[in-house]
């Protein structure tokens, strides 16, 4: 694809996941697609090969090994004398990393390595709109180019098992198919940029407790249902160039020297035929890592030339425990992602952008479609900002920023909007803002750790109230006509290496929360997280209720937009949020965090499966989120009534905007099956469209279901199979308001 070309068609997906329903895109997504599978009419990772053959031929030992370790922090060795230059990486899934010393995580001090700050994956997520993960991908794609890297460490796409991992923030959802389908235009939308996107963290993983050696136990149908669907995807939907390998073991063995996950299923199965990057520490031995599947070994803890693929691999080749040979399979490998992302080869490649108004409107435009109203009893929202001449503004977290903070990567911003300054941008200079924090922010002092020798340590948080800022926040509450509370987490308290002991808000938030309440009953509760936390009470008390992210550059700006309605929220939770970690799968089964192993004792009934499943209420369900107007989803039929396990069902439904204000609603078709012969989740996610209903219209969707989505893993054949079966499907907007069914039989 020309660079014009694919310039046009992301401006295309701008617009039209602006002004346009979602489904509007979906043949461009096709067609970007089928673009990752071919190249010049040839299978794209071949078509250099006569040139690869030659480079490689004239590469010595010494040249061939350099390319399959880190030579610096995030580079590996490029032979000079012929052509080859270092393959070049970022961390990126907040957006582009600052640039760190080569051989330190200290960073470089430059003044151009600025970049725009994306929402989290969990507020990309509850978009659910694949077109704003296109549109991210393309977006953050960009950006990587202008800062001449090859490989972007994103996106991460591990499913949350449990509320308290570390990286929920990340990650995109619970439930697999929703995960795919925003994975999959992602790395599309990135790779147009020229860039490899590296899918991480191939697989199983996770928890941050004990991460750097726990052995994951999975059943294989759960395996294949559940935690890699989304991979599968990256790897045949969407051509991903590269993948990571996650830290912890699976069934014995290090996932990055894992010959089942990386030969068998990931390359034999799946037809992978890009490279396998290790995370950082996370390689274990030399000759049996590159058999299993390795092609890069990255990491810190010691000097590069000791790393295992390194002068110890030299060493084993000269010994003869491995031949010349499988080296130069994973050097080829290597080049051809090269080739691909024209950073050889001498095609025009694209030089991308960063940090300009285009990407932080494109942050916006995704963190705008993030938030989630959660409660809206009194309907103090939308604000009436012409009607109000005070408002109390509590909270730390109205001031606080996170595209810098936590352990792993963040980024480096100009601009950051926070939720207070948010409201000074949108409020009229007639409207007084007191601002109290209320709370501090304090944690106890915790044991030094460096990346590569990480420790597991819960942060531990300091529970307690100063009197004299609880007396400020008070005070601003009682002589103002409403306030908002801007309460939550952080990126330093949610953070990668560390899981949570449990869901109570830390810094005594509650507490602060309830006291307010107290002087002042209009008060508003914005929850900034990327995770659940235990909000039953504040839900009871609080009258207005909403749920946002760490939601990048302009998140103060889009927050503020949702509150005083120029935004109608359309959020919906990736995730389900227990009113008990007790009643969480993972945790009633008693089987997180595992010691030595962890064994995934919940199987399918991952997030609303075992809620749905067991009849177990939760705070809120899975796909939840309320809006400012009220839809009516009904006309709901499928094209006929009798399907064969080729086809595709095509559902039909109606939206009607009942209430005052234009919004987006998000249909949500779930599916079960009746008297099956085998066990299966009460329903499953099988099929959602985003769409935009002005007030007062009525749109017609057109959800496609193909009937292969209604298969499940068959262990004894290792094949996916559709039951002959009646089907039942249910269509509302969250796993548990259903507002239409109907039923069709599969022969």
């Amino acid at each position: 694809m020309q660079p014009g070309i694919i310039r046009f068609l992301a401006i295309a997906v701008v617009l039209i996941s602006v002004s346009c329903q979602p489904s509007e895109n979906s043949d461009i997504l096709s067609d970007q697609m089928e673009t990752q599978k071919t190249y010049k009419g040839k299978p794209i990772t071949h078509v250099y090969d006569p040139q690869i053959d030659s480079i490689v031929s004239q590469m010595t030992l010494e040249e061939k090994v350099g390319m399959l370790h880190g030579t610096s922090m995030f580079s590996t060795a490029g032979v000079d004398r012929l052509g080859v230059p270092e393959l070049k990486m970022a961390d990126g899934p907040l957006g582009v990393r600052e640039e760190i010393s080569r051989d330190s995580w200290a960073p470089a001090g430059a003044d151009d390595d600025f970049a725009t700050y994306y929402p989290a994956g969990a507020g990309l997520s509850a978009t659910w709109n694949p077109d704003m993960a296109h549109l991210f991908g393309n977006s953050v794609g960009a950006e990587t180019r202008a800062r001449g890297k090859d490989v972007l460490l994103s996106p991460a796409i591990n499913i949350i098992r449990t509320p308290l991992g570390g990286r929920t923030y990340e990650y995109f959802t619970e439930d697999p198919y929703l995960n795919k389908k925003l994975t999959v235009p992602f790395i599309v939308g990135m790779q147009e940029y020229d860039v490899a996107a590296c899918v991480k963290h191939y697989a199983a993983n996770n928890q941050e407790t004990n991460r750097d050696f726990v052995d994951v136990q999975i059943d294989e149908r759960t395996l294949r249902e559940i935690y890699l669907p989304a991979f599968k995807a990256a790897a045949q939907e969407a051509k991903a160039h590269t993948f990571m390998g996650a830290y912890n073991k699976f069934r014995g063995e290090y996932l990055c020297e894992n010959d089942y996950m990386l030969n068998k299923v990931l390359r034999e199965e799946w037809g992978f035929e890009g490279i396998v990057i290790s995370d950082w520490a996370a390689v274990h031995t030399s000759v049996h890592s590159l058999k299993s599947g390795l092609d890069v070994e990255m990491g810190t803890p010691k000097p590069f030339d000791e790393f295992f693929l390194a002068d110890p691999l030299a060493d084993s080749v000269r010994a003869g425990k491995i031949s010349e040979e499988e080296i130069d399979k994973h050097v080829k490998r290597i080049l051809r992602v090269m080739y691909t992302v024209k950073g050889m080869g001498g095609e025009v490649r694209e030089k991308g952008s960063i940090g300009t108004e285009a990407h932080f409107k494109d942050a916006y435009d995704i963190a705008s479609e993030s938030v989630v109203l959660l409660e809206n009893t009194e309907g103090l929202l939308p604000l009436n900002a012409g009607g109000i001449r005070s408002i109390a503004v509590i909270g730390a977290n109205a001031t606080k920023k996170n595209a810098l903070g936590g352990y792993g990567a963040g980024v480096k911003t100009k601009r950051e909007i926070t939720p207070l300054e948010g409201l000074e941008n949108r409020l009229p200079e007639s409207v007084e803002i007191r601002y109290a924090p209320g709370y501090q922010e304090r944690y106890v002092p915790a044991a030094e750790a460096v990346f590569g020798d990480v420790t597991q340590e819960r942060v531990e948080t300091v529970d307690e109230l100063d009197p004299e800022m609880l007396k400020q926040a008070i005070e601003a509450a009682k002589s103002s006509e409403l306030a908002i509370i801007f309460a939550g987490s952080t990126r330093d308290y949610e953070t990668e290496a560390s899981d949570r002991a449990d869901l109570k808000l830390p810094f005594a938030q509650e507490e602060l929360i309830e006291k307010v309440l107290e002087v002042n009953p209009r008060t508003i509760v914005v929850m900034i997280a990327g995770a659940p936390f235990d909000i039953r009470k504040i839900k009871e008390k609080s009258p207005a209720l909403v749920w946002s992210w760490y939601n990048g550059s302009e998140g103060g700006n889009a927050l503020a937009d949702v509150l005083l309605g120029n935004v109608n929220p359309s959020g919906k939770l990736p995730w389900t949020m227990p009113k008990s970690i007790a009643d969480s799968p993972a945790h009633a089964t008693d089987s997180f965090p595992g010691d030595a192993t962890v064994s995934y004792e919940e199987k399918l009934l991952v997030g609303y499966r075992w809620f749905d499943t067991r009849d177990i209420e939760p705070l809120y369900p899975f796909g939840y989120g309320g809006s400012y107007t009220t839809f009516e989803i009904k006309g709901v039929h499928p094209d006929k009534e009798v399907y064969s396990e080729k086809d595709t069902i095509y559902i039909k439904a109606e939206v009607a905007n009942t209430g005052r204000f234009d919004g987006k609603e998000v249909v949500q078709v779930y599916s079960s099956v009746r008297d099956s012969e085998i066990d299966r989740p009460a329903k499953e996610l099988k099929g959602f469209q985003k769409v935009l209903v002005p007030s007062g219209e009525t749109k017609i969707v057109s959800i496609p279901v193909p009937v292969s989505e209604l298969a499940y893993y068959n262990v004894a054949k290792g094949a996916w199979v559709v039951e002959p079966a009646q089907y039942d499907f249910s269509i509302g907007n969250s796993s548990r308001n259903r507002q239409a069914s109907f039923s069709i039989q599969v022969n």
